[in-house]
């Protein structure tokens, strides 16, 4: 039965503040692959850069960018404030992926021949990133999100957080080359049908 691992982070050097996670899934891919070698299981380890969608964790500390900047966004809006803060200076570049988009190429990898799936996933480098080859800055994503939320303020970075990794592009060649061409969902689009949900979740919980 063939199964899929989500994973990310295996090669160059890790980023100081990932480190320690990223190991233990690059040791997940490693135990899969040494499962595939010895045991002729069929696990497929894939990579996704950033998601995103509907059921996100929307905490105000620790939650990732996107429903970080969704909350914000939506509070400061809803406060009636001039200006919402957004962590670092927004030069940072990521790469963002809908769940929708996410799952489509899993159950794409997953209903390969092994055949296939082998003649581009070396069996000891054999994982499959899965992205959206698409990067924006994170400054340019929170005036996406501005937008989407309707808020007339503005913007200011607190330089005091830090950016992180300059980069996480992924390289979508092996997942091209098995196949994969689903048209991905607009950043635009995904974030307004994120942003519905995210309102409709709270107008359930305020009629609770």
């Amino acid at each position: 039965m063939t199964k899929v691992a989500l994973i990310t982070g295996i090669t160059g050097p890790l980023e100081p503040t990932n480190e320690p996670y990223a190991i233990a899934k690059i040791a997940g891919i490693k135990m899969c692959e040494s499962y595939n070698r010895q045991y002729g299981t069929d696990y497929r380890s894939v990579m996704p850069c950033n998601l995103y969608g509907p059921g996100d964790n929307y905490h105000p500390q620790n939650s990732h960018v996107i429903p970080a900047l969704i909350r914000r966004i939506h509070e400061a809006k809803a406060a009636g404030t001039d200006k919402v803060t957004v962590w670092g200076s927004g030069k940072a570049l990521r790469e963002f992926l809908n769940a929708d988009d996410m799952a489509a190429a899993c159950l794409h990898l997953m209903e390969l021949d092994q055949e296939s799936f082998v003649a581009h996933a070396p069996t000891m480098q054999s994982h499959v990133n899965i992205g959206s080859g698409q990067e924006i800055s994170i400054g340019k994503l929170a005036e996406l999100i501005v937008k989407v939320v309707g808020f007339r303020g503005s913007i200011e970075y607190d330089h005091s957080f830090p950016d992180g990794t300059p980069r996480k592009q992924l390289s979508t060649s092996r997942l091209n080359a098995l196949g994969f061409d689903n048209k991905l969902t607009c950043l635009e689009d995904g974030l307004a049908k994120v942003y519905e949900n995210f309102k409709a979740n709270l107008d359930r919980k305020a009629a609770n």
